[in-house]
């Protein structure tokens, strides 16, 4: 018998539903409700964990009651959302993606636990994998974009950086991916609402990130706040049970999110005693602060509407979880005053930090090579996020301390060297909307206002532009403008600093706008009249420096977008991989009649998924492929470009794989993403990508929910963004009669 089974045959039926309980202490609040008498709880072996704190005094001393006070002595989970770093803070989720370096991310979340390990925390709320193709939903930040291939990689690497190889050590904690399911494909992308969505394209689109994640060995799993199809996600037992615990054979332990047991009062399933006891029937094994399990659940069953047994199995997977990350062996393994003082915020930590930015950041313009900056120009910065500390770190970096933050004007002085002529002013506020400032300050003031009138604001910004060589306009979001509860139904730059734009414009300098934000946004008239555009988004504690290293060349920005900028947010949803009409509008048209078309915006999108502009330029060759035609499941295809960079700089491209499906039994995406390599070329260096393609990577589920795939003409891409690509053709089919009758049809077809 397991450890965990004697100490189960030990529990009152009390301490097991006192497992169950996770309560939160701290400053971390994402609801109206939060948990007290938090020190009486776990006395009294009602809480099994803790969640919010990352002060290493108040977790030990809260491990000390749990320990040393209650019958059984056991330990509790300490968690934290740990996002993207703990005190060192790292570009935003959705930025990292954009580096398209697993590595890089990989070890991010290496560094995040550390650090996290070394404050108490051994559980992180993250990473957040859910795919996002509405920009109007705030916590975009928070996952990879729009693209199941891509998010389902940076899920792997986020998991394997907070997990390491051995969850006993006490520098790796237990990641939680989160939030299943679906959260990313809220209706109108506003906060907690419901999700409608058919099971092939929930099969196909949006759960593979969690299964990548899980297969890479994460220890537990969040429920999402959102219905899917009538049913909530907290007790959904096609989700839960069927899918997570059966079909995908998870183990491990599954929490709610912050209350959503008691919100499915709300959503019409009952009292707090049906949701609790359907929330347990559905597979949640721990209710994050609503408390409804410690409260019902006795009540429940003797009703007779729960079992012990499905307590017993709850509580089971929490100890075990425990027992993973060595807090039987030793309770108090994660804290450690030489660790919180060594390994905490260190030189190499931020130096890397500062590494993540040039590879995250995406250069969406550069008219005229403007960028990069001579150091020697007359710069005028402006914009209310030019000489900012508090916006920098970006949502979702609780630890963070806005003083270690580096601000964009310190930065480019850091970088340009003591004789830099650099002049800054304001120009204007963020915002002046009360209701948006209220939404922002709601817990931590970010938008701190100018009491100057707006027209004084941008007098002052004209007087140092009519002096300078160039305009560095710095712009964008405020922090909590992204994020959890941050939908916004307007996704573009704030008046306010719209009109110190075009009040910039008109000197006719030179302007170079850095926009900074936590989602895309939309930039149709910065498009249009900046001169050079450099999105860094939230790029956290080493914001300032990082960045000016790419605007003085520095660095050479090699981002490129995982989420598609749309040039109006009526085009909202709008995504690289959609599926294809019957009606669609003719290559190179704005308007068709009677073809799938907007009548009053272009209907391409401003900056398509995988764009991102270099200092240098790369030049690709045909794509070459091994074969022409292919038979069966155990035939592969190799794909390969050269890659060419043909500028003056060295640079790193990423090269994009790209795949379509002609013709199938039901209507497959214009094309899907199946690969792709970042690579570093000095200029006139060439280099052969290739790409080894499988039939795994032409499946598709059907009507039925199985995997398939079928014979046919298959369309390889390979290039610099969903749209710039060279291809070629390919036959594969399933035997050799398929083979010819297939090549028969595309022949016919050719001709």
């Amino acid at each position: 018998m397991s450890f965990v089974d004697r100490l189960l045959l030990q529990m009152t039926l009390e301490e097991k539903i006192g497992q169950l309980n996770l309560v939160s202490y701290g400053k971390v609040d994402t609801g109206t409700v939060r948990s007290v008498g938090v020190a009486k709880k776990i006395a009294a072996a009602q809480a099994g964990g803790l969640f919010g704190t990352h002060d290493p005094a108040e977790a030990r001393a809260m491990q000390t009651i749990a320990v040393e006070q209650t019958r059984l002595g056991i330990p509790l989970l300490f968690g934290l959302d740990v996002i993207h770093g703990h005190k060192t803070i790292f570009p935003i989720p959705l930025a990292l993606s954009c580096s398209w370096n697993l590595e890089l991310i990989r070890k991010t979340a290496r560094i995040a636990a550390i650090e996290a390990t070394a404050e108490g925390v051994n559980w992180a709320f993250s990473p957040m994998v859910d795919i996002a193709r509405d920009p109007r939903w705030g916590r975009v930040s928070e996952g990879a974009g729009e693209d199941t291939y891509l998010g389902s990689q940076v899920a792997r690497a986020m998991v394997e950086g907070l997990q390491g190889d051995d969850l006993k050590r006490n520098d790796t904690m237990m990641a939680c991916v989160k939030h299943l399911g679906l959260y990313g494909a809220v209706e109108a992308g506003r906060e907690y609402n419901s999700v409608d969505m058919s099971p092939v394209r929930m099969l196909e689109d949006y759960l593979p990130p969690y299964k990548a994640a899980l297969d890479a060995g994460a220890g537990s799993v969040m429920t999402a706040f959102n219905d899917i199809n009538g049913v909530p996600a907290t007790a959904h037992p096609e989700i839960l049970n069927d899918l997570l615990r059966k079909r995908w054979s998870f183990d491990g332990l599954v929490v709610t999110d912050y209350t959503a047991i008691n919100e499915m009062v709300e959503h019409g399933m009952g009292d707090l005693h049906d949701v609790s006891a359907v929330a347990l029937n559905a597979g949640v094994d721990m209710d994050m602060v609503g408390e409804g399990f410690l409260e019902t659940l006795q009540q429940s069953l003797d009703a007779g509407h729960i079992s012990e047994t499905q307590i017993d199995m709850a509580c089971r997977r929490i100890l075990l979880a425990k027992e993973k990350l060595g807090l039987f062996d030793d309770p108090y393994l994660y804290f450690s005053d030489e660790r919180a003082k060594s390994r905490i915020l260190t030189p190499e930590h931020r130096a890397f930090a500062r590494e993540t930015i040039a590879e995250s950041c995406v250069l969406l313009k550069n008219d005229g090579n403007i960028l990069p900056l001579d150091r020697s120009a007359k710069i005028a910065l402006v914009g209310p996020l030019a000489d900012d500390t508090l916006n920098m770190p970006g949502n979702w970096s609780i630890a963070a301390d806005s003083d270690d933050c580096i601000s964009i004007r310190q930065g480019m002085r850091n970088v340009a060297g003591p004789d830099a002529r650099i002049a800054y002013a304001r120009g204007s506020n963020i915002t002046d909307d009360p209701r948006v400032i209220a939404a922002v300050n709601y817990r931590i003031e970010r938008v701190v206002n100018d009491p100057r009138p707006a027209v004084d604001m941008i007098d002052e910004a004209l007087r140092i532009a009519k002096d300078a060589d160039v305009v560095v306009a710095v712009v964008g979001e405020a922090q909590e403008m992204s994020g959890e509860c941050a939908s916004r139904a307007d996704i573009g730059i704030p008046e306010e600093q719209r009109d110190l734009l075009q009040a910039l414009r008109k000197t006719g300098k030179p302007l170079v706008l850095v926009t900074i934000s936590g989602r895309p946004l939309t930039l149709a008239w910065e498009h249009e009249n900046a001169d050079a555009i450099l999105h860094m988004w939230f790029a956290g504690t080493e914001a300032g420096n990082g960045v000016a290293d790419v605007l003085f060349g520095g660095a050479n920005p090699s981002g490129k977008l995982t989420m598609t900028f749309p040039r109006h947010v009526g085009q909202v949803p709008i995504y690289y991989n959609h599926r294809r009409t019957g009606r669609p509008l003719s290559p190179g048209l704005e308007f068709e009649k009677f073809k799938s078309c907007y009548i009053d915006v272009p209907n391409t999108p401003q900056y398509p998924f995988g764009h991102g502009l270099s200092y240098t330029s790369f030049e690709y060759g045909p794509v070459e492929l091994d074969k022409t035609s292919l038979n069966g499941e155990r035939d592969v295809l190799h794909a390969r470009a050269t890659v060419t960079n043909t500028g003056a700089k060295t640079g790193k491209e990423i090269v994009q794989l790209y795949l379509t499906d002609p013709v199938a039994s039901m209507t497959r995406p214009v094309k899907v993403l199946r690969g792709f390599e970042k690579i570093e070329l000095a200029p006139g260096q060439s280099q052969q990508v290739g790409f080894t393609i499988t039939v795994g990577d032409l499946k598709f589920y059907d009507l039925s929910g199985a995997e398939i795939w079928e014979s046919g003409e298959f369309i390889v891409h390979i290039g610099a963004s969903s749209v710039s690509t060279q291809s070629a053709s390919v036959i594969w089919a399933k035997d050799a009669s398929e083979e010819r009758a297939v090549a028969a049809k595309s022949a016919s077809g050719a001709a």
